[in-house]
């Protein structure tokens, strides 16, 4: 008889045992299973994977480095991401300068006020500082060499009513632009002012095709935007120099299109001399570099 309970409860110990051990190795394999769930990337049918896992890049270095005071606001539309440099700047309005070109342009071309961007206006004959400013040109090379006489005429032709109608339709800026007699250099001084978020909410729209103009108009306006063209991407863009404040404000504002992707950008330099100047793309192109880009 007591063989016969010594042997029952030995096979019971050992019923115990395995359940323990199948237990515990059940729990193993659950939590060997979340760990490896939790260690998968956080989008693993992304095409960018780099640029998701990117730790945020410290952009602000460029600046530092080539020693200027200023902001920079990079938004990676498809991935709905934001790197920036001083966001108290980028939310600071101030006039746009000859990045008001784009609008011009619009405005100039939706208008007929230019039949196309070949159409040449004649030089008043009235020399300038920059010489490639010193002749008859159009609406393409104008935008090119940022000529401001070309545009100045553009708005005056357009008149301040229409200008302002086409303003608020937009919602450009704070859509200041002052009184009849500032018609031509509201963009220059004040009092139309515009902050480097709100460069990029236009540019989107632009981009879009999402602004009250006629889509042949936006065509234009996106090609002679054009900087670089290569195989791998399209950079457009428009910089500014704003001479009337001290010190001089240089602006840099686009988009790159890139690995069916689309990065737009707005960049801003607090500028002492003209060899200052070309900061203002370089900043911007090593941010983009930061990106994986260019």
């Amino acid at each position: 008889m007591w063989q016969f309970f010594w042997r029952y409860a030995q096979r019971r110990t050992q019923y115990l045992v395995f359940a323990i051990v199948g237990c515990l190795a059940l729990v193993s394999i659950i939590s060997f299973g979340a760990m490896h769930v939790l260690a998968q990337p956080a989008n693993t049918s992304s095409k960018h994977p780099a640029i998701l896992a990117l730790k945020a890049p410290n952009l602000g270095r460029h600046f530092q480095d080539l020693g200027f005071e200023g902001s920079i606001l990079i938004y990676d539309s498809k991935n709905n991401r934001i790197y920036e440099h001083n966001s108290q700047r980028n939310a600071t309005a101030i006039a746009p300068g000859s990045t008001f070109k784009i609008f011009n342009a619009l405005v100039a071309l939706e208008t007929g006020i230019v039949p196309d961007d070949v159409a040449v206006l004649t030089w008043d004959g009235i020399h300038r500082e920059i010489d490639a400013w010193n002749h008859d040109t159009n609406l393409r090379q104008a935008f090119k060499d940022s000529t401001v006489w070309f545009y100045q005429v553009l708005a005056r032709k357009a008149g301040h009513e229409r200008m302002q109608q086409l303003i608020n339709k937009v919602g450009y800026g704070n859509r200041q632009i002052g009184t009849v007699a500032e018609i031509d250099r509201f963009w220059l001084q004040g009092p139309l002012q515009i902050t480097p978020k709100q460069q990029i909410e236009f540019l989107q729209r632009l981009y879009a095709g999402n602004l009250p103009f006629l889509q042949r108009t936006m065509n234009l306006v996106k090609d002679i935007m054009v900087r670089e063209q290569t195989p791998d991407y399209v950079l457009r863009g428009k910089t500014g120099w704003l001479t009337s404040i001290k010190p001089n404000f240089g602006w840099f504002v686009g988009y790159l299109e890139q690995n069916k992707n689309i990065y737009f950008f707005a960049t801003t330099i607090d500028m002492h001399k003209a060899e200052d100047a070309p900061a203002r793309i370089e900043i911007t192109r090593r941010s983009l570099k930061d990106l994986g880009l260019l």
